[in-house]
């Protein structure tokens, strides 16, 4: 079964609360939380006081994804609100394996992810330093987007290079995933879907859960 990560980026915040219980009371594994600088994305979305408040009503994983410049200025700061995973930019990090180490040192899970353009060789040199690998399938700022067909061979390149060196890396894929695509993206070798718009949107948002989380 699929790790299952609905973006709160989709939820209705007028009513964070009450989403933010309809996640506890779902088949959610986690809470995925992206933060945007409208630097690094043209987008600007929520930050610390937000998470601080999200963590208080849940104790599933929060899985905290930084779109933004210079993470490791507010790593430490993130701990603190309460992120379980902080997933960085390939393309925002100068110094990758200082910036996964960091996170580590801090104790949480540390997460690398990858723009659409960006190939998932770029990792080599620090896969074995990763625990997960967010593939972005669409272009990073906003969300309901179209999901990029080629995103599933990238998943199988990289499942392809944990596998041929005995890793344990998790396998994330965020943008456009919808029950239509969602059993091949997970056929090609990811571990954890994020959705939000489908999620968040549909008639029946825990059903919807479950719903991802029962394919195979």
């Amino acid at each position: 079964m699929p790790i299952i990560a609905p973006s709160l980026l989709a939820s209705n915040f007028l009513r964070l609360e009450d989403e933010c219980k309809m996640l506890n009371e779902s088949d959610a594994d986690w809470f995925h939380l992206d933060v945007m600088d409208g630097r690094f994305v043209p987008n600007i979305s929520f930050g610390l006081p937000v998470i601080e408040q999200i963590r208080k009503t849940t104790k599933k994983f929060c899985d905290v994804h930084l779109m933004i410049e210079e993470p490791e200025r507010y790593a430490e700061a993130f701990k603190k609100a309460g992120a379980d995973q902080l997933t960085v930019h390939i393309e925002a990090c100068r110094h990758l394996h200082r910036n996964v180490h960091q996170i580590k040192s801090l104790g949480m899970k540390a997460g690398v992810a990858l723009n659409p353009h960006t190939p998932v060789e770029f990792l080599s040199d620090t896969l074995q330093d990763i625990d997960t690998v967010l593939i972005m399938s669409v272009d990073p700022g906003f969300g309901g987007q179209e999901f990029i067909p080629h995103t599933t061979q990238k998943i199988r390149n990289l499942r392809r290079m944990i596998h041929d060196r005995g890793l344990d890396v998790l396998i994330e894929v965020d943008g456009g995933v919808t029950e239509e695509n969602a059993t091949a993206i997970i056929h090609s070798g990811a571990d954890v879907l994020v959705a939000g718009s489908f999620i968040f949107h549909s008639k029946d948002p825990k059903a919807t859960i479950s719903k991802l989380k029962n394919l195979d």
